[in-house]
């Protein structure tokens, strides 16, 4: 598959976290920076000039693309010195690799470029998915949780708690759907 639409848009993601919210991090609960009523304690030491969750999700973002092409490819050319680039260099170094490949990329880079999004606050990008286990359009981003749930009253857990979905599930049906859809059209 390699969608260059999906692949583009988990590299800008990457991009603007890179750019941007490594060096302005998040202090707020809304996303916006805020001073507090409440006294605060006077720190020990001072804070890092960037932010760490972010550069942590950017390295394991990368460690996991690196790992996995470097397992269906071996001999895969050296890294791109941009790390936006890495995308194009994932689907360069794996176009001949076996369908079971190319899908588990395609779903890694979807499930990345979500990540990205939810990373930046875009918690929008969650609503357009159906549920994987209702098949209806009921995910939503619970703030509280930190998490996907789906809010049909139907798509329950056993103790009648609204179900959690993940991200890599969401990517899995999304693309395991546009290969069916693939498949179809070339078949009329």
């Amino acid at each position: 598959m390699g969608n260059r639409t999906e692949d583009d848009t988990a590299a800008s993601r990457l991009g603007t976290l890179l750019a941007h919210f490594t060096q302005h991090p998040v202090t707020g609960p809304a996303g916006r920076s805020f001073v507090s009523a409440a006294p605060r304690a006077t720190p020990d030491a001072p804070a890092a000039p960037i932010n760490l969750e972010v550069v942590d999700h950017i390295t394991a973002s990368i460690r996991e693309v690196v790992d996995d092409t470097l397992a269906a490819n071996p001999d895969a050319g050296p890294l791109p010195a941009r790390v936006e680039a890495v995308y194009g260099w994932y689907v360069a170094n794996t176009i001949n690799a076996p369908e079971a490949v190319r899908q588990r990329r395609d779903t890694i880079v979807y499930r990345q470029a979500l990540e990205h999004a939810l990373a930046m606050g875009e918690t929008k990008v969650v609503r357009p998915h159906r549920c994987p286990d209702c098949d209806t359009f009921s995910l939503m981003w619970s703030r509280p949780l930190s998490q996907i749930v789906c809010t049909n009253r139907k798509c329950t857990t056993d103790d009648g708690t609204s179900k959690i979905v993940t991200t890599a599930r969401i990517a899995y049906h999304h693309i395991a759907a546009m290969s069916e859809k693939t498949v179809r059209d070339c078949a009329t």
